[in-house]
């Protein structure tokens, strides 16, 4: 890198091949599109949206050193460690001003250090100084000026010194008049200066003789250190194992009851209310937690709604493929879609203009809610493994780490990050796991293969008792968790899970045509226990009444030999709502569709069946529901990677050898983005430029211009030897060239 530059554009000029890609890695908003040359380079550097980004990635000790910088103008390193209260030889500042130089923050000049000019014009107050004033005193004129000051007016002083630089003072006719002479006093010593009639700047050199020499008032150049000793690694991982396995057993049985059972889509989008109070009672959890996990299977892609005309949550095709991963692999996919996703389920529930937030709305995506989750679980990964901070110091790490990102939400929201991050499994008693490192490093394929070492494995049976109850010693795996799903409920959850294998669930069994005998056959091949004869006597109990009334379309018709079981359901207040009629000893009609009814007898314990129209039984299968594949776009990020930044050096450097340099004496062709940043510099700097301009005829000029100020689309100047001002349209500016 040069030593000596004029400008930053002169200093990126002088880099190596490899400090430049180093440079776009780095800020990655400079390579996109890719830059004509490095001269484009280093005015899309200065842009204000481009210095803001890079300002918001750097953590404190970079931020105080680069307002050091700003302060001091053109500094030697050890001026800029004396500010800073370092030694003036102290290899902690010279690395800070090195990576500030690498960002381009920061360059080279003859003088010393600079910082660049944007940034100066981004930050605005370095430290809470405000600028300099050309009659405040300095030196001992400064000292005598603050020599036989009364308690009011040092008060003041004192409410100014680290900022914010500007105050009011009382009214004339406010009462306060002691406090108002003495504002009157520093005013007239020059220790302050006046900017309107009631509000007054303390200038930039009487704060820094005030603060005895220091920028800051407590300069933090290394990080906050946690006092809480680090857990063991192999616990920390198998309790975040622990956590995925539940993970993928609260997924695997949410989408099998919305792929038989779906959720109805709100007119104005989203989850209903009840909808989501009945998955928090399906998973015996908080809808806190229920509403997390339907926005995890969205972002994965693995639910959607349907295109019906009255459409429905349900799982979409992908979720077929997801639950034939490995359960690592199963894993890895909802804890990568939680941490990019952009939705913030925090939010459901809230309150916002229209009402309270829905799950699955538009209203809880929150982009910022993104950078907040991996602005946490970095500062997490940054920390020894196997340390869980308490949220607290989380929170002043976060604020050392981005103080300008997070000076914008006075709640960092640490708790709710590492509330979901355990629901995730990337945490185990509050430290990070192993296998988290591969989710935040973008290789959730490695991440799944280290989480399976830690997720418990499946089991593949059940204990059957002769209370009908039957025990899954842990989470449940291929055929028996389908013959559990189908015959029974879930009472209890915990080490173990618990479920009661009741009528409903033979019945449907029954419904896709199962006969007792391999009701039985299925509990016998997944019981460790064998079938207790309680259940077999139930299982055939329920065989021999099942089917007794048919059901067929009239509207639809209900069917059986049994008139008392008709006499029963017509005085059933239940079923009121299917207007059933007698119109013969066996036979009810009624104007709701076959499937309504047979729904509604089934809720009331009726065991029907579908009839077909030849008379026979209808099997009706448990249809799973799916909505189509959804196309789970990856959030845009902008990254540049090590290969692409080369490519990019290559091209710039290659451009700018060959760079034309313009026909006819006028100026080559610039970018708009180039054009604005090289006459802001030029501004700044009170130095000349030639331009091409395009005249109302479409001629261009070749005019010698030196600009004073650039604002709303328009430079302003004075051109070659001219008094009066002129004012020019940047868009007619076909290129800016430096004046040799």
């Amino acid at each position: 890198m040069s030593t000596r530059a004029r400008s930053l554009a002169d200093d990126l000029r002088g880099r190596s091949p490899e400090e430049l890609a180093a440079l776009l890695v780095a800020r990655p908003d400079l390579a996109r599109p890719t830059p004509a040359d490095l001269t484009t380079l280093a005015a899309r550097a200065t842009t204000r949206s481009s210095v803001q980004r890079a300002l918001d990635g750097l953590d404190l000790a970079l931020l105080q050193t680069l307002e050091v910088v700003c302060v001091l103008g053109a500094a030697q390193l050890g001026d800029i460690a004396a500010a800073l209260g370092e030694a003036r030889r102290s290899p902690r500042v010279t690395e800070l001003i090195d990576q500030l130089c690498d960002l381009a923050l920061c360059w080279r000049s003859p003088e010393g250090y600079r910082a660049a000019r944007t940034v100066q014009e981004v930050i605005g107050a370095p430290a809470g100084l405000g600028p300099d004033s050309e009659d405040a005193p300095t030196g001992e004129p400064l000292t005598q000026a603050l020599q036989g000051l009364g308690p009011r007016a040092r008060a003041i002083l004192d409410a100014l010194t680290w900022g914010p630089p500007v105050g009011v003072l009382p009214a004339g006719g406010s009462g306060d008049h002691a406090m108002r002479e003495a504002g009157e006093q520093l005013l007239q010593r020059h220790l302050l200066h006046p900017t309107d009639e009631s509000h007054v700047l303390l200038p930039r050199q009487v704060a820094l003789h005030l603060r005895e020499g220091q920028v800051h008032r407590q300069p933090e150049l290394e990080p906050p250190v946690p006092d809480d000793p680090a857990l063991d690694t192999d616990l920390v991982d198998a309790t975040a194992g622990g956590r995925a396995a539940q993970l993928l057993e609260q997924a695997g049985e949410l989408l099998d009851e919305w792929g038989t059972r779906p959720a109805r889509v709100l007119r104005t989008g989203g989850l209903a209310v009840r909808d989501l109070a009945r998955v928090a009672t399906l998973l015996e959890t908080t809808t806190a937690e229920a509403a997390w996990l339907v926005e995890v299977l969205h972002a994965a892609g693995l639910l959607g709604a349907d295109t019906s005309p009255d459409p429905a949550w349900m799982p979409t095709g992908d979720a077929d493929d997801w639950a034939e991963l490995p359960a690592g692999q199963r894993w890895a996919v909802l804890a990568n879609a939680w941490h990019r996703m952009v939705a913030a389920p925090s939010l459901v529930g809230s309150a916002d203009g229209s009402g309270k937030v829905n799950a699955l709305s538009t209203q809880t995506s929150w982009p910022f809610g993104r950078q907040r989750r991996q602005d946490v679980l970095a500062a997490l990964a940054s920390l020894p493994p196997g340390t869980a901070p308490a949220a607290d110091f989380l929170g002043d790490l976060l604020r050392w780490r981005h103080p300008i990102r997070m000076t914008r939400s006075a709640d960092p929201g640490v708790q709710v990050v590492l509330r979901e991050a355990d629901w995730a499994g990337l945490t185990g008693r509050g430290a990070l796991s192993t296998a988290a490192h591969g989710i935040l490093t973008g290789d959730p394929a490695a991440a799944g293969q280290q989480m399976d070492a830690h997720i418990p494995e499946a089991v593949e049976h059940v204990l059957v008792q002769a209370d009908l109850t039957a025990v899954a010693p842990g989470r449940l795996d291929g055929p028996a968790r389908s013959v559990m799903r189908l015959l029974g409920e879930v009472e209890s959850r915990g080490g173990a899970t618990v479920h009661r294998i009741t009528e409903a669930g033979i019945r449907r069994a029954l419904d896709l045509g199962w006969s007792a005998d391999r009701v039985l056959s299925e509990v016998s091949s997944i019981s460790r226990t064998g079938v207790p004869q309680p259940l077999e006597y139930l299982v055939r109990d329920v065989a021999r009444r099942h089917g007794v009334a048919r059901v067929g379309s009239v509207g639809s018709y209900v069917r059986s030999d049994d008139a008392a079981l008709l006499d029963r359901v017509l005085a059933d207040r239940g079923v009121a709502l299917l207007q059933l009629r007698r119109i013969a000893p066996t036979v009810l009609v009624s104007p709701v569709p076959a499937t309504t009814v047979l729904d509604v007898l089934r809720e009331g314990q009726y065991g029907p069946v579908a009839e077909g129209t030849d008379g026979g039984m209808t099997l009706v299968s448990l249809q799973d529901h799916r909505a189509p594949r959804r196309s789970t776009t990856p959030t845009r990020v902008s990254t540049v990677d090590a290969e692409t930044a080369r490519r990019i050096v290559e091209v710039m450097v290659g451009a700018e050898s060959t760079r034309p340099r313009g026909g006819n004496g006028l100026p080559a062709a610039t970018d708009p983005v180039v054009t604005s940043a090289l006459l802001r510099e030029a501004a700044a700097e009170r130095l000349p430029v030639w331009i091409g301009y395009a005249d109302e005829v479409g001629g261009i000029q070749r005019l010698l211009l030196r600009p004073t100020a650039v604002e709303q689309g328009r430079v302003r100047g004075t051109v070659a030897d001219q008094d009066a001002p002129r004012t020019f349209l940047l868009h007619r500016i076909s290129g800016v060239a430096a004046a040799d």
